[in-house]
């Protein structure tokens, strides 16, 4: 491959609520069996990108524990492989990242050590499945200095929280615009973006020496009537997790069949970080429609269109109705969850209820774990 890798996970982010208080959203499970950096990753190796940077900051330890072997996405080599950077304080330099130009800039050694004569940029917070190859060949084609990945929203999906793009006929990009309120186009931006690493060195430094530091704002925006900025659209699935309902909605896409077979069948596989954990066990009078249930979880009550993620032990005539639990979740006896997201390593107390009764409830408690 042509190119080397940037993946972005260093951004907080206060619409995952408490999601995302001791984790960071690129490492919030997905799946039942995923963390949703997976995603970007496997996408790397599966275009044969052997080189790949991943920019953490904000409660990065989950993340960094994640990735600490890079051999569960092939990058166990002695050439290339995947490099791991946090902000650093140094003579010259005492702040963290303050935007994805500038967690660019501060990793700059990187690109500037690289040979590799293009450069894809792409965020970690959605899950997906690209060649981009086929993306780099396209950017080649057009002579672009840039190219955005861009999709349609599906129907009833809000611009809101996007990026959103026109492009003439050519697929040049003429307007961006940066969650508008207002939104002109349907189409948003995916946040992958392919370009020249010269070219990106050279942005990157200007916009540094300008004090911007906003890699959309500042250079995307910025450049829009000055660069060949194209557009390449993608047909298949894509979901940014970045809110809690998107969070849910991605997850309950899973307990669809064509979803799971995309993802679990189809190749290229979604690899990650595999742990040694025994198959889910279903004790007698366990009863589970329409749900993923992950190993090491243990169900005796009633599991019904809902995630269960790694370790999660069902109590006694608990009812769990379309509901996401996170890894490593106690559930006392009676206990009855509906339209709720629980978050992991939580002990719920036997006899307890929680309804999400105007959209999906994060559950969070901090019982002490004890046998019920």
């Amino acid at each position: 491959m042509r190119a080397v890798g940037i993946i972005l996970a260093g951004g907080n982010n206060n619409r995952m609520k408490e999601l995302t208080d001791k984790r960071a959203v690129a490492a919030m499970p997905v799946g039942g069996s995923y963390r949703c950096i997976d995603f970007a990753l496997s996408n790397m190796t599966n275009s044969n990108i052997q080189k790949v940077a991943v920019l953490t900051q904000y409660n990065a330890r989950s993340l960094n524990e994640h990735m600490n072997s890079s051999k569960w996405w092939n990058f166990g080599r002695k050439q290339g492989g995947l490099y791991v950077f946090t902000p650093t304080i140094t003579k010259d330099n005492g702040y963290w990242y303050r935007g994805t130009a500038d967690a660019i800039y501060q990793n700059l050694d990187f690109l500037k050590k690289s040979h590799e004569p293009y450069v894809i940029i792409t965020s970690a917070d959605a899950v997906y499945k690209l060649d981009y190859n086929e993306v780099l060949e396209y950017h080649i084609r057009k002579q672009a200095d840039i190219t955005v990945v861009c999709k349609d929203l599906e129907p009833g999906d809000t611009a809101r929280r996007y990026g959103t793009i026109k492009m003439n006929e050519d697929c040049l990009i003429e307007e961006f615009e940066e969650k508008p309120m207002l939104a002109k186009s349907r189409t948003i931006s995916t946040g992958i973006y392919i370009l020249r690493r010269r070219q990106l060195i050279d942005l990157i430094e200007k916009a540094a020496e300008e004090e911007n530091y906003d890699f959309v704002t500042d250079i995307l925006i910025r450049y829009k009537n000055v660069k060949k900025i194209y557009g390449y659209k993608i047909k298949n699935y894509w979901s940014n997790i970045s809110t809690v309902d998107a969070y849910y909605k991605t997850n309950m896409d899973f307990l669809k069949p064509e979803v799971r077979e995309y993802f679990f069948q189809e190749l290229p596989r979604v690899y990650s970080k595999v742990s040694d954990l025994p198959p889910a066990k279903y004790n007698p009078g366990a009863v589970v429609k329409n749900s993923l249930v992950a190993s090491g979880s243990i169900i005796n009550g009633t599991v019904e269109n809902s995630v269960l993620f790694k370790k999660v032990f069902v109590g006694n005539n608990c009812i769990i109705k379309n509901s996401i639990i996170l890894n490593d979740v106690y559930l006392g006896d009676n206990t009855y969850i509906e339209n709720c997201i629980v978050e992991s390593r939580d002990t719920i107390r036997a006899n307890t209820r929680y309804i999400g009764e105007n959209g999906v409830k994060v559950v969070v408690e901090k019982n002490d774990r004890y046998i019920f």
